[in-house]
């Protein structure tokens, strides 16, 4: 399996809602919005159908879904520029991304 350069996997990882629910406490580094430092982590660590529970998990929790890295721009912004990112466009637009 080759990896593409925009969207690393993760391979042979479970993902019950436990580990999912553990990249909510993914420390931001300094200068960067806390909320988005937690989905790109997420977009950058999960498959599709776990980032989506993760974006509810998130949503639930009082982030911010449009949430913004230190260039101004939001996940979704970043995202919808992938190659084989609109699955994760769709989750982010689901659960309230603009």
């Amino acid at each position: 399996m080759t990896l593409k350069k925009d969207k690393q996997k993760v391979l042979g990882e479970v993902f019950d809602d436990e580990r999912i629910k553990t990249f909510l406490d993914f420390e931001a580094p300094e200068g960067e919005n806390p909320d988005f430092h937690l989905l790109e982590k997420a977009y950058r660590g999960m498959k599709v159908e776990n980032f989506d529970t993760f974006l509810g998990f998130f949503t639930e929790a009082g982030h911010d879904i449009n949430a913004k890295n230190p260039n101004g721009n939001t996940l979704l912004v970043i995202i919808s520029e992938h190659r084989h990112g609109d699955e994760y466009v769709d989750a982010l637009k689901k659960h309230g991304a603009v």
